[in-house]
């Protein structure tokens, strides 16, 4: 897939559109709810129709604008699709290159506030590794825009980034991801071994469930593994209902999305960003401001039902990826409930394990810091493991 010129870009929605999406958040027709059920039934009435009208009276879009604009921003085309992407160079000449992706329902701006902490950490003897940050959106997500064909699976987006990391510039280079991301991070280290230095993972997906059609899921685990599983497997059971409809019938999903700002509100805060009632312990929330600077990101872009595509483009990529022998990170924030030996089922070479107090699945949004950390001590950890790598541009 050849690699395209890149084209700077900058973010600039049309008054216009803005003033629409106020006008219909303002034109919503407000379903009933049943007395005293809060969050058990979805999303509570109250909660939703609270930050409906901050995001129609009171968010500020302009200023989102501006500040993700601060940020490097460039347009190209791989493998037929085009793709945006943030790319900020370190001022130190010893920056190890990193590709950042994001997962669902996020969007790039989850990182934006790591990005000035990658880039520069301060002197290298107090503060480690610094980075050269590249951060895509990912196809049919965001600026990227819709997908224009079917196919992109997890593969598909690994091998546009691998394209995208040489079109500038860097043969070896470090890949971070969480949700969706810690698929398409590990799957690029499996595909493109010889450039991929080491993988960091948080919110894996296939790290606290198991597929119970393809083996015995439990054995060879644990008790306190399997019933950490079992857990999880219970909450998911009340949770799923999103992951089916999008794995399924996207196309159909598509319509409300696109057209309702408050149906797309609402699909966003049901699933992990909210949530209220249910937080585990050390789990902090996501802010207002950053729900909706992801919910504007989608609604102008008309990109929440191509994106919802990428469940069912997946199939036995999502829950039973190949193995990978790269070396990996994994981060454990609260509430996300990775459980080791099932992580080692897919990736046999996990050389840095982590669990952290606070933050979450969102972990470039709940616990940046704690993320930035981990991200630098692995990074370290590689370049004392193998001196003679080439982890630098």
């Amino acid at each position: 897939m050849p690699f395209q010129s890149i084209q700077p870009f900058t973010i600039s929605i049309p008054e216009d559109e803005v003033a629409d999406l106020n006008l219909r958040l303002r034109r919503t027709r407000w379903p009933d709810e049943l007395p005293g059920v809060g969050w058990t039934f979805g999303v509570a009435k109250s909660r939703l129709q609270a930050l409906a009208e901050y995001w129609a009276d009171g968010f500020a879009w302009r200023d989102q604008e501006r500040r993700l604009n601060r940020f490097p921003q460039f347009m190209t085309e791989i493998d037929g699709q085009q793709i945006h992407f943030v790319h900020v160079r370190s001022a130190r000449p010893d920056a190890v290159p990193l590709l950042l992706t994001h997962g669902w329902p996020s969007t790039f701006a989850d990182f934006s506030t790591m990005i000035p902490q990658l880039v520069d950490p301060g002197a290298e003897e107090t503060q480690g590794p610094a980075f050269d940050v590249v951060i895509p959106s990912l196809p049919g997500f965001g600026f990227s825009g819709v997908t224009t064909a079917t196919g992109w699976n997890v593969d598909r987006i690994a091998r546009a980034w691998a394209e995208l990391m040489q079109g500038l510039g860097y043969d070896r280079y470090i890949v971070q991801g969480g949700d969706y991301g810690s698929l398409v991070s590990p799957a690029i280290g499996r595909l493109f071994p010889d450039n991929v230095i080491g993988v960091h993972v948080n919110a894996m997906i296939n790290g606290s469930m198991v597929d119970p059609s393809r083996r015995e899921p439990l054995d060879g685990l644990s008790s306190d593994d399997a019933t950490a599983i079992a857990d999880t497997a219970r909450q998911w059971q009340n949770r799923y209902g999103y992951a089916a409809l999008q794995a399924t019938r996207p196309q159909t999903l598509a319509y409300a999305l696109n057209d309702s700002p408050v149906g797309l509100l609402a699909w966003i805060l049901d699933l992990e960003w909210a949530v209220g009632d249910d937080l585990a312990e050390g789990e902090t929330t996501v802010s207002d401001e950053d729900i909706l600077t992801a919910a504007s990101i989608y609604w102008f872009t008309q990109t929440a039902g191509s994106s919802a595509r990428l469940y069912r483009e997946n199939g036995e990529l999502l829950s039973d990826p190949p193995p990978t022998t790269t070396p990996t990170a994994v981060a454990v924030f609260p509430g996300d409930r990775t459980v080791r030996s099932l992580a080692e089922r897919h990736h046999h070479r996990i050389v840095r394990y982590t669990e952290f107090p606070r933050g979450g699945h969102f972990a470039g949004l709940q616990a940046p810091d704690l993320l930035v950390e981990d991200i630098r001590a692995f990074c370290s950890q590689l370049q004392a493991a193998d001196p003679s790598s080439t982890v630098s541009r």
